[in-house]
Formats: structure tokens, C-alpha cells, sequence
């Protein structure tokens, strides 16, 4: 199963929810890759020292390496990792106008695609190229919503470039489901939010909620999932309650 990670907006955990829920599907025994494709390189840079990357997922887009040669090991047993740079922000430019600009990654994923059982893809907080192939490349398609006033805004767009790839370059993606995070249970708006979210989505909204978690923040910085970092927080909890979710959905 290739999981796509996507929402144009930034800072709704997107990052927080690939690292954790790539981590817990190896912590389960599943063969995992996690693929990062945001010019941030925040995940990248949640288990690695991202000085010590000689190759990223740049130079796979470009044929400069293959996925086999940029593919490291991370800290988490079963989990790989397919990393990115900062280079990955002239990757678009790059693409324009070439035939196979949407279904480079899906090409260039085909070689490894066997070894893995999950493979989890985190992409950057826009609806260019990058985010198109990621969907062109998937099975399957996760998107998180921040529990906040603006939460829905922008899903609109979201949902029908989802729609567009259904039509022709990806009949197969599925809408895996919608995950609310940074909730916090205590205020009466983030209830009415998760009260919307459910009435837009509805039994597509995944029953784990995510809530805001000072743990989940800290454990990029050690450079570990929230599994190694807080293995009793309410944050790891939640992520290993998402991924069953996940696992018995697909």
C-alpha cells in the first residue's frame, strides 16, 4: 500500500503524522519506507543528520540516482527512509512541460515497491507537481485536518485535484480517510471543528483523533519517533490507534 500524505495548508501535522504513523506500522512488524518529498526535509531531518544525506528523492526525479541508491536505514527497525533536500524546491520548475512530469515518482518508485508492505509518502504544504505525483504514485490517500477555525479551508481544492487524478492518471487512488489533529479536547471550538469536519467527510474522518502534544513536538529534535521519545503519551497512544485504523481499512 502506497500512502500519500497531503493537505496544501501548512502546520496541520503532516510531517508529525508521517514519521509517527510510518514508525508505528514498523513498530507492528511492517515492512515500512517512508518517502519525503517536501523541500523542508522535515522528515528527513526527524531521524537523520541531514549534512550526512549524499543523495534525496531529487535526484531520483532527475534519473541522477535511483530510489534503491538513495534509500537509508533509519533508528526504526523495518523503517526506511527515501530522504529529501532543500533542492527539491527547483525540482518543479525543472518538470514543467516534460511528457511524464505526473508519473515520475510513481516510475521511479516501481523497483522497491515489492519490498515494502507500507510505504508512506509526506509531501510539501502546495498542490504542485510534487504532491500530483505523490497522488499519481498512490494507492491510497490520507489527509490531515488541524483541529481550527480555518480547518476546511482549502479542502475544497484538495479534494478536486483528488478527483481529477481519479479520472485519468490514477483510477485506483482511494480516499483513505481524514485525520483531525492538534485537537484539543477542553474547548468548546474544537469540538464544534471535529462536529464540521464530520459533517463534510463523514465516516471518512478516521475515530483516532490526534491531539496537540508537546511529546509529538519534542521527539524530531532527538531525532526518534514519538514511540522511542514517549512511549507512554497520549501522542503514541494515539498514532498506534490510527495505524490500526489504517491497517484494517486497507
Amino acid at each position: 500500500m502506497i500512502i500519500t500524505i497531503a493537505n496544501q495548508k501548512g502546520g496541520v501535522g503532516k510531517t508529525t503524522t508521517a514519521i509517527n504513523l510510518a514508525a508505528a506500522f514498523a513498530h507492528r512488524g511492517r515492512r515500512t519506507l517512508l518517502v519525503d518529498l517536501d523541500p523542508q526535509g522535515n522528515s528527513t531531518m526527524s531521524f537523520l543528520n541531514p549534512h550526512e544525506v549524499q543523495h534525496s528523492m531529487f535526484d531520483v526525479f532527475t534519473g541522477a540516482a535511483t530510489i534503491a541508491d538513495v534509500i537509508v536505514p533509519s533508528p526504526v527497525p523495518k523503517l526506511d527512509l527515501a530522504p529529501a533536500r532543500i533542492s527539491l524546491a527547483k525540482l518543479e520548475s525543472s518538470m514543467v512541460g516534460e511528457l511524464d512530469a505526473h508519473f515520475r515518482l510513481k516510475d521511479r518508485l516501481a523497483p522497491v515497491q515489492s519490498e515494502y508492505e507500507f510505504i508512506v509518502i509526506d509531501t510539501p504544504p502546495t498542490l504542485g507537481l510534487i504532491t500530483v505525483n505523490a497522488m499519481v504514485a498512490a494507492t491510497h490517500l490520507l489527509i490531515p485536518i488541524q483541529s481550527s477555525y480555518f480547518a476546511l479551508e482549502g479542502t475544497d481544492d484538495l479534494l478536486e485535484t483528488y478527483e481529477k487524478i481519479k479520472v485519468r492518471a490514477n483510477p485506483d487512488l482511494q480516499l483513505l480517510g481524514v485525520v483531525i489533529t492538534l485537537h484539543d479536547r477542553r474547548t468548546v471550538l474544537a469540538r464544534d471543528i471535529q462536529d464540521q469536519i464530520g459533517e463534510v467527510f463523514g465516516d471518512k474522518v478516521f475515530h483516532t483523533v490526534v491531539s496537540r502534544s508537546i511529546r509529538l513536538e519534542e521527539s524530531p529534535a532527538y531525532r526518534v519517533s514519538i514511540f522511542e521519545h514517549a512511549p507512554q503519551s497520549s501522542g503514541a497512544m494515539e498514532y498506534f490507534a490510527l495505524c490500526e485504523e489504517v491497517i484494517s481499512r486497507v
